[in-house]
């Protein structure tokens, strides 16, 4: 039987109050805020986030897929799954493979997995699903839209949650759409796609799983429901017969808001982190169509460590005191897109291994860390005697800093930074998701995978480091 193994998610740091737009462009104030992804963030870098996350604690070569569930990856003719892989250092010889066109691509990947996993052609397979999707300016999606990303390793053996059945069915309806050049969500009548697409297509692909199984709604602990927003869902859970207070999951809509496709999981996510062993949840997920799956926890549940989930990421965050910041950071105001550099493909491919990687070279006659990687050590001068080392999960300390008024940021300033890690070797790299006037010798940073330029359409990736979230 297949099942989960592991979880993780990711929220960005930035909150914005949904009553500053509302207030820009006029109306009423709607309450509650969303998650704002930085500049330097977009759907790659987001799943690479829940991507560590989940895999913290486990031997990266036992992972023998990676699936890649989002709308809004930035390349539409380039697989973003192998990116995603090459950051989080899963071995090359894996699956990989971009699951794309739905906002139920999350759940479908979820199912794919647990197909390849029962044929025997993996073992463990890491589904990340993450959405970064922008809503026109003054209208409720944008409003609605919020920033995050999920990730679940999914197995055969060491389970915290076994998957016992599951529904799918497809329904070709137009409610949300977007062209491959168009900025913005597009949407039909509201009531149309909430009454005919939502809550018809959830409704049915919650019964379905029930029948086959011979459950009720009184069986199941938590009924985690995609939520269109909040009224629906509670309209949704009236249907079913759920109780909204001790059986419906959090949904998140007012402190984060819709997460696409990432958006059922990132749910789960914050279900496991709160289940014990012996509970059973239902999953509905929508978009074009529904998908349900019936879950136990397991004992498991009690043995896997304490990670970044849902909670911890609620609760670490900073608030985004403009509206203007917000639209900047989506390319919507003209003349404030992120600049222009001048890069090589060759070089990227070329040096990935230290700079989507992040191995650095460790001296096995001194045993410092040298990084980039170089043939002669740095300390001792021993030459071509290194082993690779893994620095992304490493933290430090920052050592020596700069701001750069002048630099080109959509968040100035540009803090240069140089970074002491705890267990050795030094990093120099930017600073993101830092209050400026915060930032000072000694604090406590760790690494973070973003995006750095773009030329050509190419966008270039490397690590950052941020102050220690939650510290």
């Amino acid at each position: 039987m297949a099942g989960i193994v592991s979880y993780g998610a990711y929220i960005p740091i930035y909150r914005l109050s949904r009553d500053q737009a509302w207030l820009t462009w006029g109306g009423l104030p709607v309450g509650g805020e969303r998650s704002v992804a930085n500049f330097d963030e977009d759907s790659i870098t987001m799943a690479v986030e829940a991507g560590n996350n989940c895999l913290q604690g486990f031997d990266r070569d036992e992972v023998d897929g990676l699936f890649l569930a989002s709308t809004s990856t930035p390349y539409k003719e380039k697989q973003c799954a192998g990116i995603v892989a090459e950051a989080l250092d899963l071995k090359r010889n894996i699956r990989t493979a971009d699951f794309a066109n739905s906002l139920r691509s999350g759940t479908i990947a979820m199912r794919a997995a647990m197909d390849a996993i029962a044929a025997g052609s993996a073992k463990k397979v890491l589904v990340v699903a993450s959405d970064c999707r922008t809503g026109q300016p003054s209208t409720e999606y944008e409003q609605a839209f919020g920033d995050g990303s999920a990730a679940i390793l999914l197995g055969g053996t060491d389970l915290i949650a076994g998957i016992d059945g599951s529904h799918s069915h497809y329904d070709d309806i137009m409610d949300l759409w977007r062209l491959d050049n168009d900025s913005f969500v597009r949407s039909w009548e509201d009531r149309f796609i909430v009454e005919h697409g939502y809550l018809d297509n959830t409704e049915e692909a919650v019964k379905a799983v029930m029948a086959e199984h011979k459950l009720k709604p009184g069986d199941f602990t938590k009924a985690v429901l995609y939520a269109f927003d909040n009224r629906r869902q509670q309209q949704l859970a009236r249907k079913l017969g759920f109780d909204q207070k001790t059986q419906v999951q959090d949904n998140i809509f007012s402190t984060v808001g819709n997460t696409g496709a990432a958006y059922a999981l990132m749910m789960l996510v914050g279900a496991l982190e709160e289940v014990k062993a012996g509970d059973r949840l239902l999953l509905a997920n929508y978009g074009d169509g529904a998908d349900a799956f019936i879950l136990t926890v397991t004992k498991g549940i009690g043995k896997l460590k304490a990670r970044r989930g849902i909670r911890y990421h609620l609760e670490s965050k900073l608030p985004l005191m403009s509206y203007d910041k917000y639209l900047r950071y989506r390319g919507i105001l003209h003349g404030y897109a992120h600049f222009e550099n001048q890069s090589a493909a060759t070089v990227s491919w070329r040096d990935r291994r230290w700079n989507i990687n992040c191995r650095g070279g460790k001296c096995l006659s001194c045993g410092n860390v040298n990084f980039p990687p170089q043939r002669i050590c740095m300390y001792c001068q021993a030459k071509d005697n290194f082993e690779e080392v893994r620095l992304a999960d490493r933290r430090g300390k920052l050592f020596t800093y700069s701001k750069d008024n002048l630099g080109p940021s959509l968040d100035s300033p540009v803090i240069l930074c140089i970074i002491d890690f705890d267990e050795g070797g030094r990093f120099y790299a930017q600073m993101t998701d830092r209050d400026p006037e915060k930032v000072e010798y000694e604090m406590p940073v760790e690494l973070t995978f973003r995006w750095m330029h773009s030329e050509r359409g190419i966008r270039n990736y490397y690590w950052k480091c941020r102050p220690l979230r939650g510290a």
